[in-house]
């Protein structure tokens, strides 16, 4: 039987000309008990959605019924949980959640109230902290305050608005199991919104696509047992059917065809390059160890004495590698990286690039943060100019403007080099921040999350928009990530971090796949499962606070000719 149904449901904001339809002809049944998954990326109006199902806004046309009565306004059969946490910053863990409890329980006995706080606290596992505010909490620790603050309302719908979208991957796993089973032994209805794949299958009955122009799009049964173990779907035939499915139909309705660019970069040699004479003569000296982390320490004062955060961290990178660096948060990523761009301070042990010590920032080094710091009031092209004209003194402005022309255009944005930040999506943003690091024709390209604050959708693209600019360039580059995917991906070796503190090189595993590589054919590549096991298998070893085994021999991967297939 259907507890929710949506009957050609369309909503639209805004009048005449201003008017924009968000969501269009919607038809839609939940079934009682069912964990619906609608899987939507940005702009595909998945939260207006849920503001429908809540009461929260009105459909402009079309009906909206909860167990066969119009839907008019918010009611507590219907708990929602939003992306944000929305906790009352003065109350209590156990007094955000009886603020709830006495909104919809106000007859209810004081002890009774008590006890039904109590048992929601305690199944989100937050009894150690229920007298602690939210300030005292991490976001994974609030988040779970919002979800018991739900549950205790006795809800028999759960909508769930990107719940576990802030939180960082490991947080965002256990959360996700913990949701899955409180609905199992709560026997309520799901509808959990969300831009991620891999969630939607390890949480779903059926998923249900939303595409960018506010339709409803394919669905997908979900086959699979539960309990689901994540480490060990990734060698479930279903699941990675299912998985390439999914993943293939989204990035056939969501990602445009790229703009296909009309520069050709100009032939001028950057500051810290090397005139061709002289890069002839020293070719096969420095393509071996051009990057060079030599028993890096890094050590911060504290009260209670000094506290190693990185330890013994050696590796050897040949020139023009792409090196992904995964691991757990807190086990020291990007305080590496910030050592190799010379943003924070080494305490023992050397980097050398191209035979020199890294010493204090430098554009040779090029950062990309996951905020890409821009100027707010500066348009996409006077942004990535910056710097252009330092690196490239000899050039004239004319083949300076034709550099940044070229990158942004490589990187999706001939269209908006004159819109300024202000007026940028994130995505858009980030893309700026990619090319404005290419244009620096850097000998290093440093990667800190770039696309961690990005919806799936528009991170697979920027992804994608990487591997071709790079492709052009082959710059030396390492990626901070936690996305396993991601990191396999892009990388030719993927280096492992154990936990903090004193973390260092746990496991390095080399990537022999194709390139030009494209997620799609990933998916389909025979090896690919088995270096994501490597990589999860790691990750799930420490995430239960595995000590760091003895060094790993973390020289630069050996130059090894191509393949060449049979005829």
């Amino acid at each position: 039987m259907a507890i929710l149904k949506l009957d050609n449901v369309s909503k639209s904001f805004g009048e005449g000309t201003a008017k924009t339809d968000v969501l269009k002809n919607i038809n839609l049944e939940v079934e009682e008990g069912e964990f619906l998954v609608l899987l939507g990326f940005s702009g595909t109006g998945k939260t207006t959605l849920i503001n429908l199902l809540a009461g929260l806004e009105k459909p402009s046309k079309g009906a909206l019924t909860y167990k066969g009565k119009e839907i008019t306004g918010p009611g507590p059969e219907r708990g929602v949980i939003f992306q944000s946490y929305s906790l009352m910053p003065w109350l209590s863990v156990s007094g955000n959640v009886r603020l709830a409890v006495d909104s919809v329980f106000p007859k209810m006995p004081a002890a009774e109230k008590d006890e039904k706080v109590a048992h929601y606290v305690k199944m989100v596992g937050l009894s150690h902290a229920a007298t602690r505010r939210p300030a005292e909490l991490s976001g994974g620790m609030r988040q779970r305050v919002n979800v018991a603050r739900a549950l205790a309302m006795n809800p028999e719908v759960l909508l769930l608005d990107e719940p576990l979208s802030a939180l960082d991957a490991l947080t965002r796993g256990n959360l996700a199991d913990e949701i899955v089973s409180i609905w199992a032994a709560e026997k309520q209805t799901c509808v959990l919104i969300t831009n991620d794949v891999d969630e939607a299958i390890v949480m779903a009955d059926r998923i249900v696509a939303l595409n960018p122009d506010g339709t409803l799009g394919e669905e997908f049964n979900v086959p699979l047992a539960r309990p689901r173990d994540r480490t060990a779907m990734n060698n479930d035939e279903t699941f990675k059917k299912l998985r390439k499915e999914v993943t293939s139909y989204l990035m056939d309705v969501g990602i445009e065809a790229k703009v296909e660019g009309s520069k050709e970069l100009p032939n001028v040699t950057p500051i810290h390059g090397v005139p061709a004479a002289v890069a002839q003569a020293q070719e096969g000296l420095i393509e071996n160890r051009f990057l060079d982390f030599s028993q890096l320490h890094k050590v911060y004062p504290t009260p209670k004495g000094p506290l190693t955060v990185v330890e013994d961290f050696d590796l050897k990178i040949n020139k023009g590698e792409f090196i992904s660096l995964i691991g757990h948060s807190g086990c020291g990523k990007s305080t590496v990286l910030t050592m190799a761009a010379g943003l924070n301070e080494i305490s023992k042990g050397a980097i050398k690039l191209d035979g020199r010590h890294v010493e204090g920032a430098d554009p040779e080094r090029a950062v990309v943060f996951q905020s890409p710091n821009l100027f707010p009031w500066l348009t996409a092209r006077e942004n990535c100019a910056i710097g252009v004209d330092k690196v490239y003194p000899k050039a004239s402005q004319a083949e300076r403007q034709d550099v940044v022309e070229y990158y942004l255009e490589r990187v999706g944005l001939a269209d908006a080099m004159d819109k300024s930040a202000s007026d940028m999506s994130n995505g858009m943003r980030q893309r700026v921040g990619i090319a404005r690091a290419f244009a620096l024709s850097p000998k290093l390209l440093l990667l800190d999350e770039p696309f961690g604050m990005l919806d799936s959708l528009t991170r697979w693209e920027l992804q994608e928009v990487l591997m071709e600019v790079w492709s052009r360039t082959k710059v030396t580059a390492i990626c901070v990530t936690h996305d396993v995917d991601e990191a396999i991906l892009l990388a030719d070796r993927v280096v492992m971090m154990t936990n903090g503190p004193q973390a260092t090189i746990g496991k390095i595993t080399e990537v022999d796949l194709p390139r030009p590589r494209t997620r799609k054919a990933l998916l389909e590549h025979p090896d690919y499962y088995t270096y994501r096991q490597e990589v999860l298998d790691f990750l799930e070893e420490y995430e239960h606070g595995a000590k760091p085994k003895p060094k790993v021999e973390a020289s630069a991967k050996p130059k090894v000719k191509p393949k060449i297939a049979a005829e």
